[in-house]
């Protein structure tokens, strides 16, 4: 039989409880990797230097919904823009664009704005075509030879699922008894690195084969400092932990419940590129959270944003007590408190720009 697959996509309900109005640190991130999406647009045009390409595809894997949707290709579409403006006797490429994330995702949010794209884009006489491509980026999506730019924030450090080996051998990722959760972390945090290796290591053979020769990708996701490893499941654990503790939540039920995310650090994804091989690593960066966009209330309802759907499926939980785990989280991340600087402390984005190699 096989295994019902965890919903994996933001909270699309409207109001304060919305992804689209909780979104602002994913902004922050996407903005981080612009000047390095411009500098891998100059290199595919500088490529293509012999004569004007009659066309670049562009695609953004893990494009979510709301404000920050077209947020990465508009970027690069600008690019395009910039550098043939100050061509003058050139005409830019036709461009088509494509997003892309699971089949849950609010599609329709996303086709809406992708109108409004194209007639801006058409305004300055550029030809641009759009698509939306449902699906798994652990899956091929794209025919041979086909991409010139890949591009994806906030989206690779989701797992395509949580280590067998820890359901199999009914593991928590947060024990009740401290001492056992102890004893246990390093192995649940080895299985999670194993289950990353695997993941990136595909995601990567099927981008270099959709991928141009030359083609360029930039990506970036939530990482850790190699020398003080960051479980980013916990702040979605602890606070649930809390709940089970009252009689909120089922213990049981909170004992079997797993979220694929892994957050790598730097050295990781650099092993991982290299052990591959399909891609040449131009630059590998890694950003500080900036703490001012990380008040309590702002990060509690963000995650619960991020992390109520899955939530809510495994647990059947109410929107009364998921006010309940908003409110616990934002004691959690409050400064003073026992988890504060293990929650938000150290936190880090890892960015890296690649070039498939010839």
């Amino acid at each position: 039989m096989a295994t019902k697959q965890q919903c994996l996509c933001v909270n699309q309900a409207d109001g304060e409880a919305g992804y689209a109005r909780n979104s602002t640190i994913q902004s922050v991130w996407q903005n981080w990797i612009k000047p390095v999406m411009e500098e891998a647009i100059r290199s595919l045009l500088n490529l293509k230097s012999t004569g004007v390409p009659c066309s670049m595809v562009i695609a953004d894997l893990g494009c979510s919904s709301g404000p920050n949707a077209l947020a990465l290709v508009s970027t690069a579409v600008n690019a395009v823009l910039h550098h043939y403006a100050a061509q003058h006797h050139q005409a830019p490429p036709e461009l088509r664009v494509l997003l892309n994330d699971l089949p849950d995702n609010d599609f329709n949010d996303v086709a809406k704005r992708l109108v409004s794209f194209q007639q801006s884009a058409q305004s300055f006489g550029v030809v641009l075509t759009a698509g939306i491509v449902p699906g798994s980026f652990y899956k091929r999506l794209f025919p041979n030879n086909f991409l010139d730019l890949v591009v994806s924030s906030n989206t690779l450090h989701w797992r395509s699922e949580a280590p067998e080996e820890l359901k199999s051998n009914m593991i928590p990722l947060y024990d009740e008894d401290e001492g056992l959760r102890r004893k246990r972390r390093p192995l649940v945090i080895q299985a999670y690195r194993e289950q990353f290796r695997k993941d990136f290591t595909l995601f990567l053979k099927l981008r270099a084969q959709e991928l141009v020769l030359g083609g360029q990708m930039v990506v970036s996701m939530l990482g850790s400092r190699h020398y003080d490893f960051f479980v980013p499941w916990d702040i979605v654990t602890i606070p649930l932990n809390d709940m089970a503790l009252k009689g909120l939540i089922s213990r049981e039920m909170l004992d079997c419940f797993y979220i694929p995310i892994y957050a790598p650090s730097d050295i990781e994804l650099h092993e991982v590129i290299q052990d591959e091989g399909s891609f040449e690593i131009n630059k590998i960066h890694v950003h500080d959270l900036d703490k001012s966009l990380m008040a309590p209330k702002t990060m509690a309802r963000a995650m619960r944003a991020v992390f109520e759907p899955m939530i809510v499926e495994h647990f059947g939980l109410t929107d009364d007590v998921m006010d309940e785990f908003v409110r616990t989280l934002e004691q959690h991340l409050t400064p003073g408190s026992p988890h504060h600087t293990y929650l938000i402390g150290d936190t880090v984005v890892v960015s890296v720009s690649l070039t498939k190699g010839f």
